[in-house]
């Protein structure tokens, strides 16, 4: 049990510096914008190039991570993303910043994928799923503290944060290298996974999935394209300086943490996760909405942090509902989980960049669009008759 904590611990140290580095790019975006004279459709498919690419390795990788092991794809997935954010740092050209973004992507295959089965092969089924939730602190918390510190770095020069994020990924892959030990496999749980993998694609559409994956879809394309832009709107309409941008980054991240903490728990047991996501996304398109009325510093500073509760209690809502029903089917709807939020991701910033070029309001009226048609598919969603009896008899 010492072994597993030790090795748990590093494996979330290493995962949280990672994203850590991702973090600390978020408030010098604009900047790079304006200084290469980017258009925002272009900084929309930038964001979505990062997601096509993880789209189109993720099922790969996932092969990969069984074949070469799990510790090899981590080292060589923060290999790919040290090189990646040394590319936008010294990058001069659009090409040279299309060819970063697709290998974050790459390397955000690599890494996820390769993490989730190391801590899978080192828990119990008992101890996993508060194992999963430290690995989502870990990567919560990297974005907190990221944007801030990135916005000090920007301070002293806006490509500085790209080399430190490439500088701290470079340092992860080598404490990766000498720290961690390949994880023992679970036979028994990859004999179970690949039962589960045989009724094929089809599962997607049983009903007790196909709305969880509607779901996630139209809210990741909804929410894709109001963060990808977010600090360009702000940028441009309000004047924000990169510091300006990390403080509410930071400040939302650590509230929407907060509440995942404190409130998470509590409002699934009282609501159900079904409930709860309608709630969420109402509350969200709300606030979306408000995103373009409000003009004082105050506000703007409040809606934005304020909005970030809605986000992180409305993804792992979804999440928890898909492992409460999967049943041996974890690794299917893990995998069918991504997929989707991948493709949202990927078309979600190309919408939100072209309309952002046409008027700055209108990737946040798309976004409450969106989010509305996620309330209506959510209105319809009803906990499965079998599942809700054997909840009962657990209660019992």
């Amino acid at each position: 049990m010492k072994k597993q904590n030790i090795t748990l611990s590093i494996l979330l140290m290493n995962l949280f510096i990672a994203f850590l580095g991702i973090g600390l790019v978020i408030p010098v975006l604009p900047t790079i914008m304006n200084e290469m004279n980017l258009s925002g459709s272009v900084v929309g498919y930038l964001v979505a190039a990062f997601a096509v690419a993880q789209l189109i390795v993720s099922p790969l990788s996932g092969r990969w991570v069984d074949v070469f092991g799990r510790k090899r794809m981590i080292v060589i997935g923060l290999l790919i993303f040290s090189f990646s954010e040394f590319l936008f740092a010294i990058g001069n050209t659009v090409e040279i910043l299309f060819i970063s973004r697709i290998l974050g992507g790459v390397s955000a295959a690599f890494i996820m994928p390769a993490v989730t089965a190391f801590i899978a092969d080192i828990t119990t089924l008992e101890s996993r799923p508060k194992a999963l939730g430290y690995m989502s602190a870990a990567i919560n918390t990297g974005f907190i503290i990221g944007p801030g510190l990135g916005g000090l770095l920007a301070e002293i020069g806006p490509r500085i944060p790209f080399f430190a994020a490439a500088g701290l990924a470079l340092f992860t892959a080598i404490l990766s290298t000498i720290t961690l030990r390949e994880p023992e496999r679970n036979h028994q749980e990859q004999k179970e996974e690949v039962g589960a993998r045989k009724p094929g694609l089809g599962r997607i559409f049983v009903p007790m999935y196909f709305i969880a994956f509607i779901v996630i879809f139209i809210t990741a394309f909804g929410l894709s394209s109001f963060e990808s832009l977010f600090s360009l709107f702000v940028d441009h309409k309000f004047g924000f300086t990169p510091k300006d941008i990390a403080i509410i980054i930071t400040g939302g991240a650590i509230v929407g943490t907060i509440a995942q903490v404190a409130l998470f728990g509590r409002l699934t047991n009282k609501w159900g996760e079904i409930r709860l996501i309608r709630y969420c996304l109402i509350f969200s398109a709300i606030l979306v909405t408000a995103m373009t009325v409000v003009e004082s510093y105050a506000m703007i500073l409040f809606v934005t942090i304020v909005i970030f509760i809605g986000f992180d209690l409305l993804r792992p809502a979804v999440t928890s509902y898909l492992s409460r029903v999967a049943g041996n089917e974890q690794g299917f709807v893990g995998g069918m989980n991504s997929m989707f939020t991948s493709i949202g991701n990927v078309f979600g910033p190309i919408v939100g960049g072209i309309l952002f070029d046409i008027n700055l309001n209108y990737p946040y009226y798309f976004a409450a669009m969106v989010l509305m048609a996620g309330i209506a598919v959510a209105m319809v969603w009803k906990e499965p008759k079998a599942q809700a009896e054997h909840a009962l008899e657990e209660l019992k």
